[in-house]
């Protein structure tokens, strides 16, 4: 059989490879682009779904739900398509029950938990730390940032143990890695952790639903519709679903990508799919040995998100806001949840069972038992991978560029960052083939492996901000004092742990 001849097929049918083909398209309306997809439908990790509700049925997003102000490249999509967003609901109180089933439950209206003193003056002192460590990091080459490979040589969790000093604490980070990335601290790279939150403008940005954080909005209708409008505006003839890719062939002429039936002659490809599952396809020649290691070495997170609808939304008429922040145990599993109610006014909570309880509970449907998704939310990466590893993420291989979410330098991990990546790949593939369609800075910007894109816009914020009104300006005072303190004189930090311990066991034996 003659295989069919393209100019670019791309692997993948989520938004990093449908906004390739976007731009490409823009870019030059005569180059034949197909777009091949495993699954039954598009959207990769965002998917759509009705399901019963109080008023009949409603849409909820199933996969990835939230977008944030500062994430310029999903919300120029949103614009240009036509969507709209809405605000992720939080207004009233919040709980807050960490130290397992017996411990004290809080309730607080902050964005950080009424901690006790103490604890906020430990999260003060590694919050500002971990900054630091942020601000340096080079994201486009993590090799580059300063003491890279001692910060890739050991894990968040060591890194926590060295340099948190209050159990609560780490319990804390522990919750927060596993709702960030669906995976434990302790078997994820310190480096690897800086560049993510680095590329998200900072640690808190990555937790929070306040302005400019990863949980700001929502899209109107579902985030599974990006990728529907952006297959519509290609042409649905030119994506094929169910069409799983299972090898890659190059040649001086061509790039020759083969499903179970077809083969496809093409001049260019671009490989969209999780590293884990582009590890899984057959490559000749054989990829750099760099780029075999670093796929196949890429955990991916493991994270069941569920959604509850109820008659109403009791928790606003109790004015809480239905965020619950949880310690993961076999009595409580999930580790967060939010206000989902829909637009339509249908009560619902979302939350995540995410990291080693995901495990336990993965005999329940959810993303690692998916065709072609095999875990979410993001693949993360072992110590010592980003030192000598990183750069064969987006190297081109021969014909093959790379693509996908996780080789993003701005919001990596998110829907933002699969859309930067999709054109990064897309002008790398018009760098080759039709270089004239080109601006002088898009060149330019190929040849540094980036997009052409306004600066990233910082959220400009303090965590004191973050403290209870009435406390702010003791506590606020005495912290930075003693952040500082601590941070300069580590030694200091053991004299005031012990002070406070001794003080606190003397006025408990009273």
């Amino acid at each position: 059989m003659t295989a069919e001849i393209w100019d670019v097929v791309i692997v993948g049918a989520g938004l990093s490879g449908l906004s390739a083909a976007h731009l490409l398209r823009k870019r030059n309306p005569e180059m034949t682009i197909l777009v091949l997809e495993g699954k039954d439908r598009v959207g990769g990790r965002t998917l759509s779904m009705e399901i019963p509700a109080a008023n009949g049925v409603d849409c909820w997003d199933f996969g990835g739900q939230w977008v944030g102000s500062t994430q310029t490249h999903v919300l120029d999509l949103i614009k240009e398509l036509g969507l709209e967003t809405y605000l992720q609901y939080n207004t009233g109180k919040k709980v807050h029950h960490m130290g397992g089933p017996n411990a004290r439950v809080r309730i607080y209206s902050t964005s950080i938990p009424l901690l006790s003193p103490l604890v906020i003056l430990d999260f003060a002192q590694l919050l500002w730390k971990i900054n630091r460590l942020c601000a340096t990091v080079c994201v486009e080459d993590p090799s580059r940032t300063p003491n890279a490979a001692e910060l890739d040589s050991m894990t968040l969790h060591s890194y926590v143990e060295q340099h948190a000093w209050t159990a609560e604490l780490k319990e804390e980070l522990g919750m927060c890695s596993r709702s960030v990335f669906g995976i434990e601290p302790a078997q994820m790279s310190f480096l690897f952790f800086l560049m993510y939150a680095a590329a998200s403008g900072g640690l808190l940005p990555l937790l929070e639903s306040t302005p400019g954080s990863a949980q700001e909005l929502k899209i109107k209708g579902g985030t599974q519709q990006l990728s529907e409008h952006l297959a519509e505006r290609l042409g649905w003839k030119n994506v094929q679903l169910g069409s799983t890719v299972k090898a890659i062939w190059q040649d001086a002429e061509w790039a020759r990508v083969m499903t179970a039936i077809n083969t496809f002659m093409c001049r260019a490809v671009i490989v969209t799919c999780p590293p884990h599952l582009a590890a899984k396809i057959q490559y000749q020649p054989a990829l750099p040995s760099q780029r075999e290691f670093l796929t196949q070495n890429m955990p991916v997170g493991h994270m069941i998100k569920f959604i509850i609808t109820y008659q109403t939304a009791f928790w606003r008429e109790k004015g809480l806001s239905g965020e619950i922040v949880a310690g993961s145990s076999t009595d409580c599993p999930f580790c967060v949840t939010f206000d989902a109610t829909s637009l339509s006014g249908n009560a619902a909570l979302v939350g995540f069972i995410a990291g080693e309880l995901a495990t336990q509970w993965s005999s329940r449907e959810d993303w690692a038992k998916e065709d072609y998704s095999g875990g979410c939310p993001v693949n993360v990466m072992a110590p010592g991978l980003l030192t000598y590893y990183h750069p064969s993420l987006r190297n081109p291989c021969g014909r093959i560029h790379w693509a996908g979410t996780e080789t993003a330098t701005q919001w990596c991990g998110y829907m933002s960052g699969a859309i930067q990546s999709g054109q990064r790949a897309a002008l790398e593939v018009l760098a080759e083939l039709c270089p004239t369609v080109l601006t002088q800075e898009e060149q330019e910007a190929v040849r540094r492996g980036q997009t052409v894109k306004a600066p990233f816009k910082r959220r400009q914020s303090s965590w004191l901000t973050y403290l209870p009104s009435g406390k702010t300006l003791v506590i606020s005072t005495m912290t930075i004092s003693t952040a500082v303190l601590l941070a300069r004189y580590p030694n200091a930090l053991l004299k005031v742990k012990s002070y406070f311990t001794s003080g606190l066991l003397n006025n408990h034996a009273q």
